[in-house]
């Protein structure tokens, strides 16, 4: 999984709250285990127009400015819906490395931190002041530090955020679950050879 450390990039404003995993990658993208290729997909039925392909030109992600966003700040209740794990997928393979928001549902919310994602949680207040900084176009520039907890905005205005120490080390080092499972295989393999020695018969 890619670390996670330091991003600057153009955030994008999407002040919709109740966004959800369907809105996120419609079901009928849901068909592949593959974790690229679904970025064309995100936000599929917000960013096209019926046929699929022709883009609507009102959609923040399909304006000049916000191509290559690589923040979303969206509104209350990010990522609820159904559990499904290409959302985040679908977000990552976009560019989007970081989404902020008031609050998330729980299980995108650690989908994301599996997926090489950050998620923020700040209060209503400071989303005002965020979405105000990315209503800017492409001089909506954030800076989202991880180590020192805090998001610099375009003015140097600065938000800080709280985060679980675990979660903040994982994505520090890039570690999913595998990767922080096997950080701990020396303990598995002493357990197991201590297995071995006292129930040979299993």
């Amino acid at each position: 999984m890619d670390k996670f450390t330091t991003l600057t990039g153009v955030a994008a404003p999407l002040p919709l709250i109740n966004i959800d995993t369907d809105m996120i990658i419609p079901k009928q993208y849901l068909k592949t285990i593959k974790r690229t290729g679904l970025g064309v997909a995100a936000f599929a039925e917000m960013r096209y127009e019926e046929d699929g392909k022709t883009e609507k030109p009102d959609f923040v992600l399909n304006k000049p400015a916000y191509r290559n966003a690589s923040i979303l700040v969206a509104g209350d209740n990010f990522g609820c819906g159904s559990s499904r794990e290409h959302a985040p997928w679908a977000l990552k393979d976009f560019g989007i490395r970081c989404v902020i928001s008031t609050s998330f549902a729980d299980i995108f919310y650690n989908n994301c931190f599996k997926n090489g994602i950050l998620p923020i949680v700040v209060t209503e207040e400071q989303l005002k002041e965020l979405l105000d900084d990315a209503s800017r176009g492409s001089n909506a520039t954030l800076t989202v530090d991880l180590e020192a907890q805090t998001i610099q905005g375009p003015d140097g205005g600065t938000v800080e955020f709280d985060i679980d120490p675990s979660r903040k080390n994982a994505l520090l080092q890039g570690l999913d679950d595998v990767g922080l499972t096997m950080e701990k295989g020396e303990a598995i393999s002493t357990f197991e050879d201590k297995v071995a020695e006292d129930r040979p018969w299993i």
